[in-house]
């Protein structure tokens, strides 16, 4: 990304300048599909929406910087480079994910990374389970492909992807792009960005499923109004219908970064197994792009052909979001990623997944930390884990002294 800044802010040429926003995309693109993924495998259950969350709040914060530059020699270029070299410097500094290390037979690192994460002992009941859970992930689930992404086996794979990329896709065609390329008021940016801190506050409470519901539903009354102000703006000629559709055009943003702003990009992280996790983040991140273009390119015709009907898709497409989350989009607070990986397994179609979620006992509390009959378990663990390392190196020992 750095590079491909670089190479925009000295373009002299429009194909300089083009091969510079394609360097720019790869970087983009490879960063918004495996920083979700990293964030969630790092994090503790009951702080990994508000990290995640995170992520959607400095989205809009970079459309704010992008209109305050607006006009300015070398506008958006200049934060770009500053910010892509900050990431490349900071990322040697960042642990790799436990998850991943131990697919890779590293487990010792592992180990290390999960004591340095939680700030807890090696020995601890709560690191060892939390080994424990993951090695046994990891044991059943070999290495993922592409082709992995659509099969339909014991841990419904293909069931989980599409969640991910339904829960990208529903962002864009929400009709959020009909407001942020092309209403340009820096006030409607910043208003965003205020808005959007409030979820980073209130994920691990409310969860997942009540924000994307209050979201979708505060979103298809808000393109309502807006399609009803516009008709009494451009068809009746009520200059007084203005006013109205201002505000509402606030409203909708406030109840976008509220239930789908950070969601996007921490759900379809938490909900895939750990094989297919880098492939299906990929997957799901090119919905966010591919409809993301679909709608800014389509907005202005649809708006020159139709006029305030377009308001009026919008609406209908957030209306049908609602049942949509409601039946098939399981909750995921407080829940390790390995816990999802065992209630999707007992699903056994679409529509009991969500069921499934609300009947499994969760195994950590709000505050992160695993519950008595839990603890108990992960404690009876680490003892039979010591009596094992004990009795291998007794054995080590009285080989050593045969051979002697």
């Amino acid at each position: 990304m750095a590079t491909g800044a670089l190479l925009q802010s000295t373009a002299y040429s429009l194909p300089h300048f083009i091969v510079g926003r394609i360097i720019t995309g790869v970087g983009n693109g490879r960063n918004t599909s495996t920083v979700p993924t990293w964030q969630s495998e790092s994090a503790k259950a009951h702080d990994r929406g508000k990290m995640v969350m995170i992520e959607g709040m400095l989205i809009t914060g970079g459309h704010v910087i992008h209109r305050r530059k607006r006009g300015l020699p070398g506008g958006f270029l200049s934060p770009s480079r500053l910010c892509s070299l900050s990431l490349f410097s900071a990322r040697f500094n960042l642990p790799e994910s436990p998850r991943w290390l131990v697919m890779k037979g590293r487990t010792d690192e592992a180990l290390e990374i999960l004591e340095y994460l939680n700030e807890k002992s090696r020995n601890d009941p709560y690191i060892k389970n939390e080994l424990l859970s993951i090695e046994k992930t990891v044991k059943e689930m070999n290495k993922g492909s592409y082709r992995s992404l659509f099969k339909m086996n014991e841990h419904r794979e293909f069931h989980r992807v599409a969640l991910a990329y339904v829960n990208q896709m529903f962002q864009q065609i929400s009709g959020i792009n009909l407001i942020t390329y092309y209403l340009l008021a820096a006030c409607n940016g910043t208003e965003h960005l205020m808005a959007a801190f409030i979820p980073n506050f209130i994920i691990e409470k409310a969860g997942r499923r009540p924000l994307m519901l209050f979201g979708a539903a505060g979103m298809s009354i808000s393109m309502a109004v807006l399609a009803g102000t516009n008709y009494c703006l451009t068809v009746l000629n009520d200059s007084r219908a203005g006013i109205g559709q201002a505000v509402f055009l606030f409203v909708f943003n406030t109840f976008f970064a509220i239930g789908w702003l950070g969601m996007t990009w921490l759900y379809p992280a938490e909900i895939v197994p750990l094989r297919i996790r880098a492939p299906t983040n990929a997957l799901s991140t090119s919905a966010n792009w591919i409809f993301n273009f679909m709608v800014v390119m389509s907005t202005p015709v649809a708006f020159q052909n139709i006029g305030y009907k377009t308001s009026v898709i919008f609406a209908v497409i957030n209306t049908f979001m609602f049942p949509c989350v409601y039946f098939f989009f399981p909750e995921t607070r407080y829940r390790s990623l390995e816990e999802l990986d065992a209630i999707f397994k007992k699903s056994t179609n679409v529509f009991n997944a969500v069921t499934i979620s609300v009947k499994e006992p969760y195994r950590y509390d709000k505050h992160g930390e695993l519950k008595p009959e839990y603890l108990e378990e992960a404690m009876r663990h680490a003892s039979v884990d010591v009596h094992i390392a004990g009795a291998k190196f007794e054995g080590d020992k009285s080989g050593n002294e045969v051979k002697a």
